[in-house]
């Protein structure tokens, strides 16, 4: 008997989920819910429906049609997770959602964020401000304290905007502004949308834990290191993410032990702190994805996210010991317990269209314009697949059109690589990456780069002494 399970993607991340679920030793028959038509969601769909905005209404609509043959949904994209899709979804149609229930989607706020950390782990939290427009009510009375915070601060500030980026719209000092004046232009542009943020600049290594929930129990997932910046070097604007790591074991290289002893114990502080008294089903999924930045002393929580992250999650999937499906029915069920991984490091590469993250501004004699948007050929990087190579290929921002593969605006395909080692796992990914050809694409080159992970051991080294 085939397990009917409702996917809601939007991207890679989407698409490295269905992988896994059509990898279950269960039979499953999909219903997804996508963006656009991607190519490898298509193929693999019982059936498909593109919703443009993915509105949690249009969403529990399909789904109340088909919800004698559905038994649970999964969601990848944040959007989704944000506007209540696990509430609007039960009481449309009684499918359960893999996802946090509106209320806990804590991602929604930052504020609501460091007030949280403030109540059950304050030592993990930056020192911060908050400037609200509608406390505040002019940007000329706001100014003074938004250049007195910046002395305090010694200058070392992030800006971030409370509602979510995206991966996108926080600004660095030495990054994405140098001067006193600049930093406020960077603070106004946001302000004027809304409350803003400004914290302290920390020193550190950043990481990015993830836990399955089933309301009672939380299960870890092995440590990742995203790549946030757009360009080699850690340097450029932020993006979505241009790709990410993950050791054999938990931790990442530049941490220790205890550096994740400690992670597991604040992530598990924040839990209790808002799962309150019993089994909270409102938790259920991945309502946990937590930016750390590991410092000379304990680390720092950047943020906290309520769904798997972009590209993050796409270590853990294809390196999942247990069945997806499995894993799945323990959460609906209350009897997770843990996650078992296979022993491999794994490394995700992304393949982007030439205008993401800037990069023909950066290159302009790099640009291919005839090809931007054009037809992307992944026979080759399949081919590797199907050879056993250790790899795997997920199609993101893509579309088909007369039978080919169309590029879009956001990150166009990942690669990830399984390996006995991080260096083994990045060949593999990058072996993928350089076989696809067509559109005009680009990636960042140093991705899980042995250079890239000595600089940042060395800088922890560093930071403690």
């Amino acid at each position: 008997m085939s397990v009917g399970v409702l996917v809601v993607s939007y991207g890679s991340r989407g698409v490295s989920m269905v992988d896994a679920l059509c990898r279950s030793s269960h039979k499953t028959r999909l219903f997804i819910v996508d963006k656009q038509k991607n190519p490898f969601n298509i193929e693999r769909a019982y059936e498909h429906v593109v919703v443009p905005d993915l509105n949690v209404n249009s969403i529990s609509d399909f789904a109340f049609k088909h919800k004698e043959e559905i038994e649970f949904c999964v969601v990848g994209p944040e959007g989704p997770v944000i506007e209540g899709l696990h509430d609007v979804m039960l009481e449309k149609t009684g499918i359960p959602v893999l996802c946090p229930a509106k209320e806990y989607a804590i991602e929604a706020s930052k504020v609501e964020q460091r007030e949280l950390l403030a109540e059950c782990c304050p030592s993990a939290n930056p020192r911060y401000k908050v400037f609200d427009p509608h406390v505040d009510w002019s940007l000329s009375n706001v100014k003074d304290n938004v250049y007195e915070w910046f002395g305090e601060l010694e200058s070392q500030v992030v800006v971030k905007p409370d509602k979510p980026g995206f991966g996108k719209g926080v600004g660095v000092w030495g990054d994405h502004f140098n001067s006193k004046d600049d930093y406020f232009e960077y603070f106004k542009s946001n302000y004027e949308s809304g409350i803003v943020i400004v914290e302290e600049k920390i020193d550190g290594e950043e990481s990015s834990f993830m836990a399955y929930c089933d309301g009672k129990t939380l299960a870890p997932f092995p440590d990742t290191r995203d790549y946030k910046r757009a360009f080699e070097g850690d340097i450029g604007p932020n993006t979505g993410g241009m790709g990410s790591y993950k050791d054999v074991g938990d931790h990442l290289p530049f941490m220790t032990p205890k550096d994740r002893e400690v992670e597991e114990d604040i992530v598990d502080k924040i839990f209790k702190q808002v799962k309150g008294e019993g089994r909270n089903k409102g938790l259920l999924g991945l309502p946990f994805y937590v930016a750390f930045i590991h410092t000379k002393d304990d680390p720092k929580v950047l943020e906290i996210n309520s769904r798997p992250g972009d590209p993050e999650i796409m270590n853990i999937m294809p390196a999942l010991a247990d069945d997806y499906v499995d894993l799945c029915y323990a959460m609906l069920e209350g009897s997770l317990k843990r996650v078992s991984m296979k022993p491999k490091a794994t490394v995700v590469t992304y393949k982007v269209p030439q205008s993401y993250g800037g990069y023909d501004k950066r290159h302009p004699d790099k640009v291919v314009s005839h090809e931007i948007g054009g037809v992307v050929d992944l026979s080759a990087a399949y081919k590797l697949v199907g050879d056993g190579g250790g790899l795997r290929v997920f199609p993101g921002s893509m579309e088909v059109r007369d039978n080919n593969n169309y590029s879009l605006k956001s990150r166009t395909v990942a690669c990830v690589g399984l390996g006995d080692s991080i260096e083994e796992a990045r060949e593999k990914s990058l072996e993928g990456i350089e076989s696809i050809k067509g559109g005009g694409l680009w990636n960042r080159g140093d991705v899980a780069s042995k250079k890239h992970i000595q600089n940042s051991i060395a800088h922890m080294k560093s930071l403690r002494g």
